[in-house]
């Protein structure tokens, strides 16, 4: 049974609140429900009684209630004993990030990390960069490559890996491009789009949006069909198959550059296999020359 998950029911068993009980788990409310739901399973029977208004805990909960701090008490005696003899890092490790950051700026990292790190199993999930900060802070990634966000985030620590300028990409088959008039193809939400709609707002131009896409891989090979101008990391353009059917722009908006890095809530980092890996990461940065 998953110690974690041990420890968020107890927190809602005290509390009696979905709510303040993910506040103080650092979870989404729908990630705790998850959670609880995922043990309720396990062993067979709701642990919760719940309507609009109150929720208590079943006969079942009060019993593995005990059951749950018991348990729990055991393992982090058990985990103090094993850390005087033993200095080995264990467990699991997931990670998020985007096709790009995959070949681009995790190989190195993750072997390393490997190699010194036997003992922890790691998982690596991939998809769209913009939602990299929105796995870690609901809980259910450990740590992802993510665009520094232009606002800062309190309960997220940020180390930077790469930095990229912004460019603009067209068809080749696009000739002189006019901003106010030009289709866009632009991302759904992120660094990119923020960055891109305060300029245009800067200038007092409507954009003519032609399409809002997930993925800086999906971006480019809509531009290269001929749907509009998108903007996208120039480290996601050399990594892309489409790189030489699709031109940047010269005469292009100077946008503030694109700062790549590792991501993870600050419970998070408290976990040796989390805290091991962000370490090796500052290491070989160091190393690189990596601008802070």
């Amino acid at each position: 049974m998953d110690i974690h998950a041990l420890e968020i029911f107890i927190e809602t068993a005290g509390r009696l609140h979905f709510g303040k009980a993910s506040r103080a788990c650092n979870l989404s409310p729908s990630a705790l429900t998850r959670t609880i739901q995922r043990l309720e399973e396990e062993i067979g029977t709701p642990l919760f009684l719940r309507d609009n208004r109150s929720v208590a805990l079943t006969e079942a909960g009060k019993q593995v209630l005990d059951y749950a701090r018991n348990t729990v008490l055991e393992w982090k005696n058990f985990q103090k004993s094993l850390a005087s003899t033993d200095t080995q890092v264990s467990g699991i490790l997931s990670i998020y990030a985007s096709i790009t950051a995959v070949y681009s700026l995790l190989p190195d990292l993750l072997e390393t990390y490997r190699t010194t790190h036997p003992g922890v199993q790691l998982e690596l999930h991939t998809g769209d960069a913009e939602k990299a900060v929105e796995q870690v802070l609901s809980g259910e990634i450990d740590l992802a490559v993510a665009a520094l966000p232009d606002r800062k985030q309190t309960r997220m620590e940020f180390m930077p890996l790469a930095e990229t300028p912004l460019v603009f990409i067209a068809p080749f088959s696009f000739g002189r491009i006019n901003f106010s008039q030009i289709p866009l193809v632009v991302p759904q939400s992120g660094v990119a789009r923020h960055r891109l709609d305060v300029w245009l707002k800067e200038h007092g131009i409507v954009p003519n949006i032609s399409s809002e896409v997930a993925g800086n891989e999906a971006l480019i090979a809509l531009v290269r069909l001929g749907t509009g101008v998108g903007i996208v990391p120039q480290l996601a353009l050399e990594r892309s198959p489409f790189r030489d059917e699709v031109r940047v722009v010269k005469k292009a908006p100077r946008l503030a550059p694109y700062v790549v890095g590792l991501c993870s809530s600050k419970r998070n980092l408290k976990r040796p296999a989390v805290q091991a890996m962000w370490q090796l990461a500052e290491k070989l940065d160091s190393r690189r020359g990596v601008p802070a």
